[in-house]
């Protein structure tokens, strides 16, 4: 439970002093719910205005404040403004000037003969000075004031009144952070950190010190799960060949060296008494599918069961169906559950499960929720793009008496920042061999005035029986489709889609994240089964989804995708024995950065080389704030300052636990407080729960 003294911490905005029904509903636009929030909704910027005594000598587009004196008010004309006439104490006139509804009620709060202090940027009109909508300043408002992100109904200033408010509520707290380390950084503590960064510019020390914190807790989770996992006991997993053996001799093709060493790690760590923690890495079309399914096999073969989650209904659907068809006819009982199966249906496979009537259970985050139980749960794999987290892997480990093993799969190779910010830490399989059948994809670059070509170049493709796919970016293309909250997110997509069934007609199908699931899967299916041969599609078939007749990719807007999104696209085609085209539909006014991206992309189709050219391009730094790295959820840490620190936060929290492993020393008392403020409360649990 969080101590009693953090509490004034994570109060409701609405305990502050002049926060009513309105401030809390605008507040929470820009999520900040309790007092905690408020405090890390740091300025992201700061305005300086500069108190003038005349107006003689002032420059034109300066910010300033000044004395004046209010002569009169000139009615607004049309769709003019309403004009104050005003002059300041040499006799200087300055009129302020006021659009739409911010004229309400200016007579009170500018009456004439009144002497105020007003402030705004200063502009020349009809050669006289004028500021648009001045603010009213107190005299010993500072200079220099903290700019935040805003919403309708909020401004700045209103939000450094009401953090001036909270700053008093932070509560003496011991020290978490080790005390060598304080000296070297020259951080200030938790409390003047807060302080430093809402009231003085430049504190980068501050903000490094609040950065480092979240690291910190982040990494401290991870190291008490990972404790927590090594302290219990396993369940060895022996499989007898049984199935693998009859898997493998049913493939019209062998495993490649890769795959094969990475089968082995796993079996050898499946065998031992301590839970595996492994991360599988391996580029497009390596065969990550296929070395899971193994692996799940060999849990079967030991007389337990298997997981596979994966992040959205769609691609669940997809892999459950490629696991079918690798399966064959062998004895394994497969199951499905996602969100969308209710009532009896679900049931029907939650009986099944509990009875130990399923093998291996496929599905959405739903196989891990709290109705959900397994007889026997030896091995979940989890696909890279759910973001599996330290909660979830607690939730993972009360499915079973003893802890499962756990393999998450990953899709692009990623620097060892990147992955101990995305999963914590784990032991390593890499497969950068091309399993044998994969085409190579040649890949194009083309520009949007040449549509006209691209479309004659799509109908000659699909009247040969091949089809294809016609990627669009969302509005926002930096968005979670998943979670987006615009529904006309996928806007960019409808209106391809029916640009080209003006075309194509109904041979056109149309797949977003924003569709309802069974229109969804209607629309696949039409194109699984050959009924369509074009899907547009926004990135929801980024992984997983598998049509070797489709040998032709189009991504329109492609200088809007990240590197490693490319190259997932470009993975869906290439799996059949076509000869397979990726097309890069770009737009004009390209960066030098994304021009570079594209010719990456046409020069090469090897992912650990695209890999390494998106971290020269962006660094690590950058990578790591992006959405297709795996979106860590850190929202104080910039992506630089992940990159810059997030080892030595790993490093510190390892060596704490080691120490330390109960949090029960005075560092470590006050690290538990650090994991409560940041909202770890799950891995708090575990020192509780053994």
């Amino acid at each position: 439970m969080r101590p009693d003294r953090l509490n004034p911490l994570f109060a409701e905005t609405a305990s502050l002093p002049g926060v009513g029904p309105a401030a809390v509903r605008a507040l929470e636009r820009l999520e900040i719910r309790r007092t905690r929030d408020l405090l890390f909704h740091f300025p992201v910027g700061w305005r300086e205005t500069r108190f003038a005594p005349s107006l003689a000598g002032v420059t034109e587009g300066e910010r300033i404040s000044i004395a004046v004196r209010i002569l009169s008010h000139e009615p607004s004309r049309g769709r003019g403004p309403l004009r104050i006439i005003a002059d300041d104490a040499s006799g200087i006139g300055l009129l302020l000037a006021f659009f739409g509804p911010k004229s309400h009620g200016l007579a009170a709060r500018f009456p004439i003969g009144a002497e105020l202090t007003v402030a705004g940027r200063l502009e020349l009109w009809n050669g006289r000075f004028q500021i648009i909508h001045p603010e009213l300043r107190k005299a010993d408002t500072p200079d220099t004031e903290p700019v935040y992100a805003l919403t309708e109904g909020m401004t700045s200033r209103r939000i450094a009144g009401l953090v001036q408010a909270a700053l008093p509520k932070i509560p003496q707290l011991d020290e978490w952070i080790e005390p060598g380390l304080l000296s070297k950084r020259g951080w200030p503590g938790f409390a003047a950190a807060l302080t430093q960064v809402h009231s003085t510019p430049g504190s980068e020390g501050a903000r490094d010190r609040l950065a480092y914190d979240e690291l910190l807790a982040t990494q401290l989770a991870w190291a008490l799960v990972r404790a927590r996992r090594r302290r219990q006991r396993g369940q060895p997993l022996q499989g007898n060949g049984r199935l693998t053996e009859a898997l493998l001799a049913q493939l019209p093709w062998a495993l490649t060296g890769a795959q094969r060493h990475a089968v082995s790690e796993i079996a050898g760590d499946m065998a031992t008494p301590h839970a595996m923690l492994r991360l599988l890495q391996g580029d497009v079309g390596s065969g990550k599918t296929l070395v899971a399914l193994l692996a799940l096999l060999i849990a079967v073969e030991a007389g337990a069961q298997g997981a596979f989650l994966a992040p959205t209904d769609l691609l669940a659907r997809q892999h459950h169906a490629t696991l079918q068809k690798l399966l064959g006819n062998l004895p394994v009982r497969l199951g499905f559950l996602s969100g969308r199966e209710k009532g009896k249906a679900r049931e029907a496979v939650l009986a099944a499960l509990a009875a130990g009537e399923i093998d291996i259970l496929v599905g959405t985050h739903a196989i891990f929720s709290g109705s959900v139980q397994y007889h026997r749960l030896g091995l979940a794999v989890v696909d890279e793009q759910h973001r599996f987290g330290v909660a979830q892997r607690l939730m993972l480990a009360e499915k079973a008496d003893v802890p499962p093993h756990l393999v998450v799969m990953t899709a692009t190779p990623i620097p060892r920042t990147l992955a101990l910010a995305q999963f914590g830490e784990m032991d390593v399989s890499k497969l950068d061999e091309r399993p044998p059948g994969r085409q190579p994809v040649e890949t194009r670059i083309m520009s949007l005035p040449r549509l006209d070509e691209v479309l004659d170049g799509l109908a000659r493709h699909i009247a040969t029986g091949a089809q294809a796919y016609w990627v669009c970016p969302l509005l926002d293309a930096g968005a979670d489709e998943e979670t987006v909250a615009d529904p006309d997110a996928a806007a960019p997509a409808v209106a391809r889609a029916a640009a080209l069934r003006q075309r194509f007609g109904d041979k056109v199908a149309l797949v977003h994240g924003k569709l309802q699931g069974a229109a969804r899967d209607r629309e696949m299916a039409r194109f699984q089964q050959g009924e369509a041969a074009i899907l547009v599609a926004t990135t929801v078939i980024e992984v997983g989804v598998d049509v070797p007749n489709a040998s032709l990719m189009v991504i329109e807007g492609a200088e809007r995708f990240g590197l490693a999104q490319l190259h997932q696209l470009r993975g869906r085609v290439g799996r059949g024995t076509a000869r397979s085209v990726c097309l890069l539909l770009r737009g004009d006014n390209l960066s030098e950065t994304a021009k570079e991206r594209l010719r990456m992309m046409r020069s090469t189709d090897d992912g650990f080389a695209i890999a390494e050219a998106d971290l020269r391009l962006r660094g690590a730094g950058e990578l790591l704030g992006t959405r297709q790295s795996g979106e860590q959820g850190f929202g104080i840490a910039t992506p630089e300052q992940v990159a810059r620190l997030l080892q030595t936060a790993h490093d510190d929290a390892r060596l704490l636990i080691e120490r330390d492993g109960g949090l029960t020393g005075p560092r470590g008392e006050a690290a538990r407080n650090l994991l409560y403020l940041f909202e770890k409360d799950a891995a708090v649990a575990t020192l509780r729960g053994g």
